[in-house]
């Protein structure tokens, strides 16, 4: 009788999960993959009807006239400010959402609170532009009429070159916090009750319980999603989470001229670039070094996360 062999057993046996793999191996692929040879364009004097092999090639210097750009630092700095404040904030505000969820005995409450704060990270920020538009209104909105009431003056959150930034950096914390405090809630239920039983006997009320016990036991997971988020921080992202977005589609939907001095990433000034004016290969330049200080960032935050909170991707 032939002896059957274990290798090929075991690859028929994973033979359907590699087909189910296939369909978005082959999408990654297509839409992923295959348009990274058109980063031949940052280094041609594109133009469409050449094509690729009929541009001319300038070598850098679609690089050089990139860092030439009027106001490309400072584009630069609005994109790191944003994205800085928004990491510091996506954590801070679920850690502290978290430790409050904590305390709430009741469960039926606690999970209805976790709903409808978690809501918000599934809507686009086509929908959600519309909604604070209207929220932040000058004349009409929810926020600037309490101003009013209060004996304030209306404040043009969105058109104001000064708000811009945190109005976009205090926006995205509000879709997105729900899901990180469902991260840290997560890690929550890992800590050893014993530790507060012990706590407790030595005198600790609940806030030195929460200051010597839970915020040491949070500090790996808080400073793993503090990591992982440096590779987004060129994309004026904030912390890691499911959707993957960057801040393209929150700012792009919500600036506009008069707040491009203090509003304006890198990746709106590649959109305008590109497809406003034209400008190929200058913005597949700029895309280029974006990119690949972004890949370093996201290496090193990797190395960061395994070096100090034991994360490895398996």
């Amino acid at each position: 009788m032939k002896k059957k062999n274990p290798l090929a057993a075991k690859r028929m046996k994973t033979l359907p999960l590699h087909l189910m793999i296939l369909p978005g191996a082959i999408l990654v692929f297509v839409f992923s993959y295959l348009p990274m040879f058109g980063l031949v364009m940052a280094f041609q004097n594109f133009s469409p009807a050449k094509g690729f092999f009929g541009s001319d090639f300038v070598g850098l210097a679609n690089f050089r006239y990139a860092f030439k750009i009027p106001g490309f630092w400072q584009i630069v700095y609005n994109t790191l400010l944003i994205s800085i404040l928004k990491i510091i904030l996506n954590i801070v505000v679920p850690v502290i959402v978290a430790l409050l969820l904590n305390e709430l005995i009741s469960t039926k409450f606690k999970r209805t609170v976790q709903t409808v704060i978690y809501f918000p990270h599934f809507l686009s920020w086509i929908i959600l532009a519309g909604l604070f538009i209207d929220i932040l209104s000058p004349s009409e909105g929810i926020v600037n009429t309490i101003i009013r009431f209060f004996g304030g003056n209306p404040i043009y959150f969105l058109g104001d070159k000064n708000w811009f930034p945190y109005s976009m950096v205090f926006t995205d914390v509000w879709k997105e916090f729900g899901y990180g405090t469902i991260v840290y809630l997560a890690a929550l239920t890992s800590i050893n009750p014993t530790l507060y039983e012990a706590a407790e006997i030595d005198g600790a009320g609940r806030f030195k319980q929460t200051l010597h016990v839970t915020l040491p036991a949070l500090a790996p997971t808080i400073l793993l999603m503090g990591m992982l988020s440096l590779g987004g921080i060129l994309n004026a992202g904030g912390t890691v989470s499911a959707s993957g977005s960057s801040g393209f589609e929150q700012i792009y939907n919500l600036y506009s001229p008069q707040v491009y001095e203090t509003g304006d990433i890198l990746e709106t000034l590649v959109f305008r670039l590109g497809l406003g004016n034209g400008q190929y290969s200058v913005a597949t330049a700029i895309g280029l070094i974006k990119s690949a200080i972004s890949c370093g960032l996201m290496t090193f935050g990797y190395w960061l996360a395994k070096k100090t909170a034991n994360y490895e991707i398996l």
